[in-house]
């Protein structure tokens, strides 16, 4: 992901930002809620060849790395959705050849949230939202991604978005715009009408652009979306203070989280990171994680 990529991070500050006031509220009214906590941890690819030999195994064939690498990890940030609109028979094929529980959060297609800006897109909308249904109890959240130029001000077009899109479909919006992330009128109005319909917010954990982490959650499901920097120690301490973050969140109330990895180069070493994360999250949560474990290798005898 090259947004809010920095040529150097060494004057970056990683802290966590505190919750927005909302999100402490959001979580005691949700605690109340039955429910069983659940974590999802991936990646944004399943195609990626340098995997086979480690992650995936050595004799993999590329038709099924979504097989391997559904055994590996439990959900994919599905960004292959945001350039075309896969078809019912793609949906098919995914559904099958990946593994029970299962999760997919499919990006909403660019042509409907950055070519057409959300307008006269109902029929785009309608198209989208009945073929990613047919993935049945393996749709996860899907996510709308608003391009950087889409600011409070265009706030009305998202909301009649909300109101078109057919509420079978989970989904949580991502912001990028710098106004989306100050405090006035049109910000508290659009993330006050997002909760009232059950609507999420993607957190993006990046280096480049701080503001986006607004830690403001609309429902009891968060979705991260962590980018690393090739396994830089910060990394590490990063994902430390996400998960004690975390911790406090599912004590207070929280349901789901979807936590996605990111690693340049591309996303090779994420498998890496997801690693780490699930063992400290199965550490200070005490919480059943499903993680990617590298695959035993396959070392050569010798005669003599």
């Amino acid at each position: 992901m090259d947004f809010g990529k920095l040529p150097s991070i060494e004057k970056v500050d990683f802290t966590l930002p505190i919750d927005h006031t909302a999100t402490l509220s959001l979580l005691n009214k949700a605690k109340n809620e039955a429910h069983i906590p659940q974590i999802y941890i991936g990646c944004p690819v399943w195609s990626t060849k340098e995997w086979v030999g480690k992650w995936y195994p050595l004799t993999a064939k590329e038709k099924d790395y979504l097989h391997y690498y559904s055994r590996q990890f439990n959900t994919i940030e599905l960004n292959t959705t945001h350039y075309r609109i896969p078809d019912k028979t793609t949906i098919q094929r995914w559904y099958e050849t990946s593994e029970p529980g299962f999760k997919f959060c499919p990006k909403w297609p660019q042509q409907i949230s950055h070519e057409a800006l959300l307008i006269n897109t109902e029929s785009a909308i309608q198209v989208f939202g009945e073929n990613i249904i047919a993935l049945n109890e393996k749709l996860g959240v899907s996510f709308l991604q608003l391009p950087p130029h889409f600011s409070p001000q265009q706030a009305d077009i998202l909301e009649h978005f909300v109101k078109t899109f057919t509420p079978k479909v989970p989904l949580a919006v991502e912001f990028r715009h710098p106004d989306w992330f100050k405090n006035n009128p049109e910000v508290a109005e659009t993330f006050a009408m997002l909760q009232e319909n059950y609507i999420g917010t993607v957190l993006s954990d990046v280096a480049g652009r701080r503001d986006v982490l607004h830690m403001h959650l609309t429902t009891p499901t968060a979705m991260i979306r962590f980018v690393g920097n090739g396994l830089h120690p910060t990394d590490y301490e990063r994902i430390d203070s996400w998960v004690i973050r975390i911790k406090s969140w599912f004590e207070q109330g929280l349901h789901t989280l979807y936590f996605f990895v990111h690693e340049p180069d591309p996303n090779t070493l994420a498998p890496e990171l997801a690693v780490y994360l699930t063992k400290q999250l199965e550490k200070y949560c005490q919480m059943d994680v499903k993680g990617p474990s590298p695959l035993p290798q396959v070392i050569q005898g010798s005669l003599f």
